[in-house]
């Protein structure tokens, strides 16, 4: 399953795990982007009831990058011009809280990580 590629076991695990503390600024687990199309999101936690809907900071190229809750699924449907899908950073390592990468991502309009 192409899900299984994207997101790891680790991730999957560090995603539940910040939607289960009573932290409400975490770290970034991942980091997932659009290698031809711009879009960025820096994903913080998962639905326990939803593993497929995640909750981070989005921002899909169009200068307004947003926090909220998005789908797996349509992540994963999202292609640029050359049909490229989705990628995991493998290099991304988060050093702020979210709402830090947040703040940065209004002043440039777009996610900086």
């Amino acid at each position: 399953m192409v899900e299984i590629d994207l997101l790891t076991v680790e991730d999957r695990v560090r995603l539940l795990v910040n939607a289960l503390a009573d932290d409400r600024n975490p770290m970034p687990a991942v980091k997932i982007f659009s290698p031809d199309a711009g879009a960025t999101w820096l994903l913080t936690e998962s639905d326990p009831d939803e593993p497929d809907r995640l909750f981070g900071l989005c921002d899909l190229g169009l200068g307004y990058p947003e926090l909220g809750w998005v789908s797996l699924a349509e992540i994963m449907k999202v292609r640029g011009p050359l049909g490229l899908p989705v990628e995991r950073d493998l290099h991304f390592i988060a050093d702020k809280p979210i709402s830090a990468y947040a703040a940065e991502a209004r002043a440039r309009g777009r996610i900086v990580a």
